[in-house]
């Protein structure tokens, strides 16, 4: 598929062709929560984790007859109910992380979002920026003129240094380098722009494809 390249000065420029297998792919909801699911349980730590009943020492003893004493049965004192006992649905630490996902379904679910943004026409391809710009307010004339408010920005290492210090202080713009896309992020912002060797690493990266 062919994107117009969009260009910091308004002109016009070539277009820019990326497979169809990154952005025209059928989407998976549940597999892209899957592995958001997976992203955030791994950007936050899980150490807070208390005792299941069968995690306490002790005796396993019946601490009271079945019957004959008109009170409740009990089993030994691990149960919940007692001093010293284990804890219900108490949080179980890294338990509830996702333990590993495989890279082709990273891959996949990355590429169903990149589709996602595109179907809805929130998919921009950006020229390179040869020259740095250090006023914000040619940055945000570039984002007005295209409509591009709360926008994540896609950059590779020499237009990140480029457009870095006119990009950083405008809300709801975020800038990321092309080896820290992620579907969080993605679906996070509502316009994803990205730069055209930026588009052409995720390419090869994710189809394994040099262009």
């Amino acid at each position: 598929m062919k994107f117009p390249l969009l260009s910091i000065d308004g002109a016009k420029s070539e277009s820019i062709e990326i497979s169809d297998k990154l952005v025209k792919l059928k989407v998976n909801y549940k597999l892209i929560k899957f592995v958001v699911d997976w992203q955030l349980n791994h950007a936050k730590p899980r150490t807070a984790k208390t005792k299941q009943r069968n995690e306490i020492k002790g005796s396993t003893k019946k601490i009271v007859p079945q019957k004959g004493g008109g009170g409740a049965r009990h089993a030994s004192k691990k149960a919940p109910l007692f001093v010293g006992g284990g804890v219900a649905h108490g949080p179980k630490g890294a338990v509830y992380k996702i333990k590993k996902i495989n890279k082709k379904v990273r891959k996949l679910a990355l590429a169903q979002t990149l589709s996602k943004k595109n179907f809805d026409k929130n998919l921009h391809i950006l020229a390179d920026v040869k020259k740095e710009i250090k006023k914000t307010k040619e940055f945000n004339k570039f984002l007005e003129l295209n409509k591009l408010a709360n926008a994540l920005i896609i950059s590779d290492t020499d237009t990140m240094k480029n457009i870095n210090k006119s990009a950083r202080n405008i809300k709801n713009i975020k800038l990321i380098k092309d080896e820290g896309t992620n579907i969080y992020d993605l679906f996070k912002y509502k316009n994803v722009i990205i730069t055209s060797s930026s588009a052409k690493k995720i390419q090869e990266r994710i189809l394994n494809e040099k262009n």
